[in-house]
């Protein structure tokens, strides 16, 4: 194979240019590309009012992600919703809270957050429990957040508002990558939906997470690189260990 030097990673280009990647391609002459496997669709306000829900009916608005806070306030304007400033916001963590500034005056409303864990949010709203509070999802979620809001006895509803779908690759089908960089379960079934007939051959993969490490031995593929690791707590930092490692064992070509 030689060395390597060309990776695909299955992410948007950063927007930093102080990205570690580009450190990791200056530093070893790699071509890195950047290319979303996956993107997010927002359900039409026509499905959502199939559903029955009435976002103005709540006093109070779990956020447990940015992609939440941009698709509530798109089906709140797509559906003529009144937001009332009286309405509290709980957020996952400060800078999911901070980004509600996109479309609130921050200062002016009642926003509470936690520290990243569902379990600290939680530790935040049974001071306010007594809301009635809406639920913005992905149509595929972690069934853990409504299942602590269940034990819990909180009073909620479940809103899908978005879902991930797979991204249309067909102009890759003829480039050829040294890695294969995955930081979630749905870049690999994305990585099927495009090319069924797809053979790892020499191709090395690398997979960010338990999860996606996990869909990576299911889908049949060899995986090479995982993070994180004790050693490599980050993406940037198992693949360059990995790079050092496979070019001093296979000359510089």
């Amino acid at each position: 194979m030689g060395r390597i030097r060309k990776i695909l990673v299955s992410q948007p280009e950063p927007e930093n240019n102080k990205s570690p990647y580009f450190d990791l391609a200056s530093k070893h002459n790699l071509k890195i590309d950047f290319r979303p496997f996956i993107h997010v669709e927002g359900v039409s306000a026509k499905d959502f009012r199939q559903e029955k829900i009435d976002l103005g009916a709540h006093t109070a608005v779990i956020f447990t992600s940015k992609t939440a806070i941009d698709h509530y306030f798109r089906m709140a304007e797509e559906t003529r919703t009144h937001i009332p400033e009286t309405m509290k916001y709980f957020c996952i963590s400060e800078s999911t809270a901070y980004y509600l500034q996109k479309y609130i005056v921050y200062r002016k409303r009642k926003i509470f957050f936690g520290k990243g864990m569902i379990n600290d949010l939680i530790e935040v709203m049974l001071k306010h429990r007594d809301e009635v509070f809406l639920l913005p999802l992905s149509a595929a979620h972690k069934e853990e957040i409504p299942v602590l809001l269940k034990k819990n006895n909180f009073n909620f509803t479940k809103a899908i508002l978005y879902r991930t779908e797979c991204s249309d690759l067909s102009d890759l089908a003829d480039v050829n990558y040294d890695i294969l960089v995955f930081y979630s379960p749905s870049g690999i079934k994305s990585l099927f939906q495009n090319f069924p007939d797809f053979k790892q051959n020499e191709t090395k993969i690398a997979s960010f997470g338990a999860k996606t490490a996990k869909a990576v031995h299911e889908a049949g593929l060899r995986l090479d690189i995982m993070a994180p690791q004790p050693m490599a707590p980050s993406m940037t930092m198992a693949l360059e260990n990995f790079i050092i490692e496979f070019n001093k064992n296979n000359g510089k070509g």
